[in-house]
């Protein structure tokens, strides 16, 4: 499990005239909700890019002054027109604490579907599932090894993992191999001619 260390500063005053003030500071106002109370923070833009924008799931290790708390995000606000952070929520990881969180789902394995000439579409990139801080992982992972052209890899086939219940319904697809309109107009003509032949 990868994690960021990202340092981070108590926000004193709170509301839409603060938050609007540390943006116009250069800064991204952030709030760390999941303890006592929320803390409101701020933090360097270029601080939270590998974590903002990176397709994988991360801890974020949010270092105020002498504290240091292990968080997950849970939200981003971004500018309607510069796409500019505009505003982090964290949730901050607590032992045995259960939470619901987004996990990227990734492929093992080599298709027959796309060794033959078929096309892999992944249908869903991530999977909400249910667990604590002790069993979260980066990713989960389904095998694609017996998917044959034109078949579809479900939610229920996600390989379980200690301690994570997937969330997502289990029929949903995952992945689908797609069959090329080529093969299908070569196996229509196909068809077709065998019918011709057998008819004549």
């Amino acid at each position: 499990m990868n994690t960021l260390t990202i340092s981070a500063q108590h926000r004193e005053s709170t509301g839409k005239s603060s938050s609007r003030k540390v943006r116009e500071q250069g800064h991204i106002p952030a709030v760390i909700y999941g303890g006592d109370q929320p803390i409101h923070i701020y933090l360097e833009p270029m601080a939270v890019r590998p974590l903002v924008y990176s397709p994988n799931f991360q801890i974020a290790e949010l270092t105020i002054g002498t504290d240091s708390l292990r968080c997950i995000l849970k939200d981003v606000q971004y500018h309607p027109v510069t796409d500019e952070v505009q505003h982090i929520d964290f949730l901050q990881l607590s032992p045995g604490k259960k939470v619901k969180v987004e996990l990227p789902v990734r492929f093992k394995g080599d298709s027959p579907g796309v060794r033959l000439g078929g096309k892999l579409i992944q249908k869903m990139r991530r999977a909400k599932v249910l667990t604590t801080p002790e069993h979260l992982v980066d990713q989960l992972l389904v095998d694609i090894s017996k998917l044959e052209m034109g078949q579809s890899i479900r939610v229920r086939d996600i390989e379980a993992r200690d301690g994570i219940e997937i969330m997502n319904a289990p029929a949903i697809p995952v992945a689908t191999i797609n069959i090329p309109r080529s093969m299908r107009s070569a196996a229509t003509a196909e068809k077709k001619a065998t019918a011709k032949g057998e008819n004549a």
